[in-house]
C-alpha cells in the first residue's frame, strides 16, 4: 500500500501516516461562518483539503473515508447582517432573518466551490443542529473542574489544561502578552474562553443549565467532531486522523478545541496529525478591503475565470507555504488548462469519459503522498502532457493519454464542462480570420529578435502573457513562431494589442 507522509503541525515534524483504522480514516476541515460570500483566502484550504481527500480515497477505498466539514450558523456577524436586513426593511423576525441569511449563504457556498472541482464531504454538519451534544460537553467540563459558570457565561478554566499553547508553540504568558483577550470581570484569568453566553429576546438562544443563551465559537467544532467522528469509541480511543484548516485558526480556535476536548476524554487525543495550510496573497500583498484587493471567488467567477483555473492556481504552491494570486500565475493556469483541453480534444475520442482518477500514473500518487507534493504532481503531468502532445492524435486513447487524464482527475481536474473545448474550439475557428493572429505574429516575431540582441524579454514576455490569457497557444521554437487559436480562446482579449 501507498505511504503517505504528513507534516504534523503539532509536532512541527513529518511524520509517516498511520490511519487509527484503514476501513475508516477520519478527517475534519473546519468549515466556513455562514455571513457571506466566501473570498479566495477561504477557498484555499477547500481545495488543498479536497486534494487530501481524493489521495485518501485513492489509497483506502472510497467508501473508507469519512470528511467531516461543519458550517457554523451561529455567529454575531450573522446576527448583525440579518439586523440590517431587518432595519431596511425585510419582513419576519430576527430568527427568520438569520436562517434564510445562512441557507442563502451555505447555498452559495455549495456553488461557489463546486465550481472550483471540490468533492462534498461525507458529513456537513450545522452548528445549530449540534446544541445538545455541546451543552453536554460544557456539563462535562465543569463537573471535572475544567469550566466554570460565573453571571451566565460559561468559560474554560486555561491553566487547567498543561498542554495548552503546545499547538501554536508559544508559553501560556507569551500568549497572555501578545494576544488581544477580552478583559471581563467574571474570568478568572484573561486567557479562559468562553463556551456558552447568554442571549438577548431577540438573538438565537437554547435553553441550558446556565440559562436560554448559545455556544462560543470553539466548543462547536468540538462537538460535531466528537458525534460525527469518535461518538461510538470507547473512551480511551475518542480520536480521530486529521484535523485541518488554515494557519490563521492555528490560535486561539485549534488550540481551544485541542484544550477542552483533551480535557472532556483525557484518555483520547483528539486529533493525531494537524495540517495547516498558509495564507493567501494578492500581487505580493495580503487581501483586504483597504487595499482594494480583496475579492470573492464569485467575483472570479463572474468575470469568466473559469473555476479549474482558480483551482489550479491555488494548487500549485505548496499549501504550506504562502500563495500569491497574481495576473501572471492566473495566465499560466490558463496556458496550462488550454493544453490540456486542446490534449483531451485529440487523443481522448469519448469527451464524455469519465475519468475518476484511479488510473493515475504511480509517480503521481507517489507525489501527492509526499505531504501533499502538488507541484511535483504537476510536473510529471506538464512531462506526460508533451509527450502525449507530440504523438500521433489517432483518438484511439492510448494508455499514455488515458494516464494522463487519470493523474488529472486525481488532481481534481476532472473538466467540469467537458465539452466546453469543443465549443470555444468551434467560436476559435470562426474568429481566426477576423481577428489579425498573422499580424500578432509578425509582431511577436520582431521583439523577440530584438530581445535576442538586447537579453531583455520583458516585451516578449508582455506580449505572450497576453496571447495566452486570451486562449492563444504561442509556440516558439528555433524555426520560428506560431499563434494557434486554442479552444478557449477569445478574441475580445486581443482588442487592446491591436
Amino acid at each position: 500500500m501507498t505511504t503517505i507522509r504528513l507534516t504534523n503541525t503539532r509536532t512541527r515534524t513529518k511524520e509517516t501516516f498511520v490511519p487509527i483504522d484503514p476501513a475508516n480514516v477520519r478527517m475534519y476541515v473546519c468549515g466556513p461562518t455562514v455571513y457571506d460570500r466566501a473570498h479566495l483566502g477561504n477557498a484555499r484550504p477547500v481545495v488543498v483539503f479536497d486534494v487530501l481527500f481524493r489521495l485518501l480515497r485513492h489509497v483506502y477505498g472510497e467508501g473508507h473515508v469519512t470528511y467531516v466539514r461543519n458550517f457554523t450558523d451561529v455567529d454575531d456577524r450573522i446576527n448583525d447582517t440579518a439586523a440590517q436586513r431587518r432595519a431596511a426593511g425585510e419582513p419576519g423576525t430576527l430568527e427568520d432573518l438569520i436562517r434564510a441569511r445562512s441557507d442563502e449563504t451555505i447555498r452559495w457556498y455549495h456553488e461557489d466551490m463546486g465550481a472550483l472541482g471540490t468533492l462534498p464531504p461525507t458529513h456537513e454538519p450545522r452548528a445549530t443542529e449540534y446544541i445538545a451534544p455541546m451543552v453536554t460537553m460544557i456539563e462535562g467540563l465543569i463537573a471535572s473542574g475544567h469550566a466554570y459558570e460565573a453571571q451566565g457565561h460559561v468559560l474554560f478554566r486555561v491553566r487547567s489544561y498543561p498542554d495548552y499553547g503546545k499547538l501554536s508553540g508559544r508559553s501560556l504568558d507569551d500568549m497572555i502578552a501578545g494576544a488581544r483577550v477580552e478583559v471581563a470581570p467574571y474570568k478568572e484569568d484573561p486567557m479562559d474562553f468562553v463556551l456558552w453566553k447568554p442571549s438577548g429576546p431577540e438573538l438565537p438562544g437554547w435553553d441550558s443549565p446556565w440559562g436560554r443563551g448559545r455556544p462560543g465559537w470553539h466548543i462547536e467544532c468540538s462537538a460535531m467532531a466528537d458525534e460525527l467522528l469518535m461518538k461510538d469509541a470507547p473512551e480511551d480511543q475518542k480520536s480521530f486522523d486529521i484535523h485541518a484548516g488554515g494557519i490563521d485558526l492555528q490560535f486561539p480556535h485549534h488550540e481551544n478545541e485541542i484544550a477542552q476536548s483533551a480535557c472532556a476524554h483525557p484518555h483520547g487525543d483528539f486529533a493525531k496529525v494537524w495540517m495547516h495550510n498558509e495564507m493567501l496573497m494578492v500581487e505580493g500583498r495580503k487581501m483586504s478591503k483597504s487595499l482594494g484587493n480583496f475579492f470573492t471567488v464569485r467575483d472570479l467567477l463572474d468575470q469568466g475565470i473559469d473555476g479549474e483555473v482558480i483551482r489550479l492556481v491555488l494548487l500549485k504552491t505548496h499549501y504550506r507555504k504562502p500563495m500569491d494570486w497574481t495576473e501572471r500565475t492566473k495566465n499560466e493556469a490558463i496556458g496550462h488548462l488550454t493544453t490540456w483541453n486542446r490534449i483531451r480534444r485529440l487523443h481522448i475520442s469519448d469527451l464524455d469519459r469519465k475519468f475518476t482518477g484511479q488510473g493515475a500514473d504511480p509517480a503521481v500518487v507517489d507525489a501527492l503522498s509526499d505531504d501533499l507534493n502538488i507541484h511535483g504532481a504537476l510536473t510529471l503531468i506538464h512531462r506526460m502532457a508533451s509527450l502525449v502532445a507530440v504523438s500521433v492524435p489517432d483518438k484511439q486513447d492510448s494508455s499514455e493519454a488515458v494516464r494522463l487524464f487519470e493523474s488529472l482527475a486525481l488532481l481534481g481536474f476532472n473538466h467540469l464542462d467537458p465539452h466546453r473545448s469543443a465549443r470555444r474550439a468551434a467560436v476559435a475557428k470562426a474568429y481566426a480570420e477576423v481577428v489579425e493572429l498573422p499580424e500578432l505574429q509578425e509582431r511577436l516575431v520582431e521583439h523577440r529578435q530584438a530581445a535576442m540582441a538586447s537579453n531583455n524579454f520583458s516585451t516578449v514576455d508582455a506580449l505572450k502573457s497576453a496571447l495566452i490569457a486570451a486562449g492563444v497557444e504561442v509556440r516558439m521554437s528555433k524555426s520560428g513562431v506560431e499563434l494557434v487559436p486554442g479552444p478557449d480562446f477569445d478574441p475580445s482579449k486581443l482588442e487592446a494589442l491591436k
